[in-house]
């Protein structure tokens, strides 16, 4: 089954199609930030920060665009390494992934390095949570 989530995932993250996550996240799914201490629960918030995240950690220009570089899968978890360039800083993460039986994302943890991405990152996502309230 998480083959198949993170197949629709990347699809996801080529497209920005927002009605592809509707058929992604579960209802109660739950959202881990890296610059927000509380996770984020529901489907509306995780819809949001996840739209916030896919722009803001779009790349800066060819060489610093958003790519992932490895990916873990095992059971109803994977775990998928990035790389992207933010305000020209290199950034590196990854995505946590856990699904249900029904193939909907019920977990989404994003973490990232170094403390400079962290705070350009923090930074983007915040002009773009913002402008969508």
């Amino acid at each position: 089954m998480i083959d198949d989530v993170v197949a629709r995932w990347h699809r996801y993250m080529e497209s920005k199609a927002p009605d592809a996550l509707d058929e992604l996240l579960a209802d109660d799914v739950v959202f881990y930030s890296p610059v927000v201490f509380t996770p984020q629960e529901g489907r509306a918030i995780t819809t949001r920060y996840l739209q916030a995240a896919a722009d803001a950690l779009a790349g800066d220009g060819p060489d610093g665009a958003f790519r992932y570089t490895k990916q873990v899968v095992a059971g109803d978890t994977a775990v998928l390494e990035f790389e992207t360039s933010v305000q020209g800083r290199y950034v590196n993460g990854v995505d946590i992934v856990r699904c249900d039986d029904a193939g909907r994302i019920v977990e989404f943890r994003v973490m990232i390095r170094p403390l400079q991405a962290i705070q350009a990152v923090h930074e983007q996502m915040g002009r773009r949570l913002t402008a969508g309230s």
